[in-house]
């Protein structure tokens, strides 16, 4: 028996956004661009500002009693994302600055360990920059060569090579859970067993999915699992990497300083266990604590409702942006998460954006750090209104009106 999913209190929600209710060139805003950004809810903003205002100090080194709160304060931070995407211990979550940072951890630990002369790397051809040069750095450096999983006109990954794609010189898969351009949902769960089945571990980019999605990286069996705080309404800053614990055991240190080492003398400098051993220095401790506060949020919405309210306004903005004559849609895949990637006859994207912005309408514009993305469907950039738990029907119909306008004015 299905059981259905109780709809979300959208006007209740909105109500803890402030930025919703401030005039935004004189209009109210409509904010649909949060595959770039989310807007940060008000309990994550007192969360961190209670933190900064009454508990800060450092952490994992004093002996103080405010010291040994942020302590706990910070690791209970680090146990509700273990939760969150139910990964077996803590010790598996590596605080970094955000997905970028996670990628370029894992290149210049994991990579340099394992790839050299000779080697592959396969990414998805629908990788963000940030997923891509890394490894062309890591590439050129040791002489290896990145090969790619190719994609349809729909913006869905062509599977029937793969295996031959994986072979016995690819030393890491990477793929995107979501696609920040296309908003495809990959099937990671079927490409980390395919490539497993081979003995090539996979690192997904899961930025685009956890706002959206249940995780569960026991479930995908995936070897690295890396996203942002602030595209998960938390804040800047702070991202996680999730590693099995084996190959976050066998990789060397990256930044060196205080918190990741246990001894250190002239000679010779022994390292903490994971995942302190990544973590030099000192932590971004509000970031990670408010980023704890938007998964409570995050959760207590209910990311099954959440998906359901996501999932009916992008089948309602497709309907309505197909309606428009000379706009396509670029991304038609079967699953999809709620972006909509789009050109319009003749008419630059970055104008759209542009005129847009003055109607209220903020969106993006560009090609969204995918280049490649861009070159595969031979555009120069796209116009992408992504959606959250906060938006509504009307938000997408002034997106509509807007459009209109943007044609009127350049007829």
């Amino acid at each position: 028996m299905t059981t259905a999913v109780l709809p979300l209190d959208v006007p209740g929600i909105r109500r803890d956004f402030p930025a919703l209710t401030t005039p935004f060139h004189g209009k109210p805003l409509i904010y649909l661009d949060s595959a770039v950004s989310s807007l940060t809810p008000l309990p994550v903003v007192e969360r961190m500002s209670r933190y900064q205002s009454f508990e800060h100090t450092n952490v994992h080194r004093g002996v103080s009693t405010l010291s040994q709160e942020a302590t706990d304060r910070f690791e209970e931070a680090r146990e509700k994302v273990r939760a969150f995407i139910n990964a077996p211990s803590v010790k598996q979550i590596v605080w970094t600055r955000g997905t970028t940072e996670s990628i370029n951890l894992v290149a210049q630990t994991f990579g340099r360990r394992n790839v050299h002369a000779g080697d592959e790397i396969l990414l998805s051809a629908m990788e963000h920059h940030a997923d891509i040069v890394p490894w062309q750095l890591l590439a050129e450096e040791r002489g290896a060569t990145l090969r790619v999983i190719p994609m349809n006109d729909d913006g869905e990954l062509i599977l029937d090579g793969l295996d031959d794609l994986i072979n016995e010189r690819t030393r890491l898969v990477g793929v995107t859970h979501v696609s920040n351009v296309l908003g495809t949902i990959n099937p990671v769960k079927e490409i980390i067993a395919r490539a497993h089945a081979k003995g090539v571990p996979v690192l997904v980019d899961g930025a685009q999915a956890v706002p959206h999605l249940h995780v569960d990286v026991v479930d995908l069996d995936a070897d690295f699992y890396v996203f942002s705080g602030h595209k998960l309404s938390g804040p800047t800053g702070i991202g996680v990497l999730y590693g099995k614990r084996e190959l976050l055991e066998a990789m060397p240190p990256w930044h060196g300083g205080g918190s990741m080492i246990l001894s250190v003398t002239w000679e010779k400098t022994t390292y903490a266990p994971v995942p302190a051993r990544f973590e030099a220095g000192t932590p971004p401790i509000a970031q990670a604590i408010g980023l704890g506060a938007a998964i409570d949020y995050v959760t207590a919405l209910g990311l099954d409702r959440i998906a359901a309210h996501e999932h009916a306004l992008l089948a309602y903005a497709t309907e309505r942006l197909q309606a428009i004559p000379g706009l396509r849609i670029i991304g038609t895949a079967r699953e999809k998460a709620s972006v909509i990637s789009f050109v319009l006859d003749g008419i630059h994207p970055h104008d759209i954006g542009s005129i847009l912005d003055h109607e209220g309408v903020v969106v993006r514009a560009g090609h969204h750090c995918a280049q490649p993305v861009m070159t595969r469907f031979q555009i120069p950039a796209t116009t992408r209104a992504s959606f959250a738990y906060f938006n509504t029907r009307e938000d997408v119909d002034a997106l509509v009106s807007g459009i209109l306008k943007v044609q009127e004015i350049f007829q």
